[in-house]
């Protein structure tokens, strides 16, 4: 960081539910565009989530240490659970960054925008396309192979895994 600007903070909210090898790929990608990168995990039981919120925010406080030191920039994981713009108001951070897999992720995530630019005109959002490797990996295609019995391990970091296949007895 040069001493003469403010830092840059990036917010990148997710529920994690476990967190995956493409989230991975979009904390490590946004970790270059920042300074600070805050992890917010959503508490979100609304949806019903497989794993605690210890257990979600564990999982990637495991897998970012590397890529934070690959980025040279400083990560933190920390859960919430109010809205987005508020939790990101009190990170500091004056982005957001959220993770296109697919176009059809795009119609959701334009709502979002919208909505999150009406309830704080002064954040803005950022969109890092997946990357081709992970473009396919949804937390619920990891859950639902997990759930049958499948292998993840292709799909999701270790300590994640094991939570996983614990939660669901396997």
């Amino acid at each position: 960081m040069k001493a003469d600007r403010p830092a840059r903070v990036g917010f990148y909210p997710g529920t994690f539910d476990p967190v995956t090898f493409g989230h991975l790929d979009v904390i490590e990608r946004a970790a270059r565009l920042v300074d600070r990168l805050v992890i917010g995990v959503a508490v979100n039981a609304g949806k019903n989530p497989l794993l605690s919120i210890e257990e979600r925010v564990a999982s990637i406080e495991e897998a970012v240490p590397p890529l934070a030191e690959r980025s040279d920039c400083e990560i933190v994981v920390t859960p919430f659970n109010e809205l987005l713009v508020d939790a990101v108001r009190r990170s500091g951070a004056s982005m957001i960054v959220r993770g296109l897999r697919l176009l059809v992720d795009f119609d959701y995530e334009a709502q979002m925008l919208g909505a999150n630019r009406r309830l704080a005109p002064e954040i803005e959002t950022i969109f890092l396309m997946a990357s081709e490797r992970t473009q396919f990996i949804s937390s619920r295609m990891v859950r639902e192979i997990a759930h049958y019995g499948g292998d993840i391990s292709e799909f999701t970091p270790p300590g994640a895994a094991v939570r996983v296949t614990a939660r669901l007895g396997r």
